[in-house]
């Protein structure tokens, strides 16, 4: 997915097929030289699923091409950095 424009918290993505998808920006954080967003895909007042994203894109690439983190242990040690960085905000998680 290519990352197309950050507004506040609010990020929209394009597919490979080309449709345009809206996440909420909850945390990013940076683990061993690579960038990862939390997202949700609900607006803060709204229950919603979380994901996981990793900046994929390479050096000479214009804007940041972001795709889910599928490795379940990857998935899982930057779900727990997440789950940490986020100990005393009003947000809580279901695996």
């Amino acid at each position: 997915m290519n990352q197309e424009e950050k507004q506040d918290n609010k990020i929209q993505m394009m597919t490979d097929s080309g449709e345009s998808v809206d996440f909420y920006v909850l945390e990013e954080t940076r683990i061993n030289a690579a960038n990862y967003l939390l997202v949700t895909d609900a607006p803060e007042d709204e229950d919603g699923e979380c994901y996981i994203l990793k900046d994929v894109s390479k050096p000479e690439e214009p804007e940041a091409v972001y795709g889910f983190v599928d490795d379940e242990e990857e998935l899982n040690a930057v779900f727990s950095v997440f789950e940490r960085l986020l100990e005393d905000a009003d947000v809580e998680f279901e695996r």
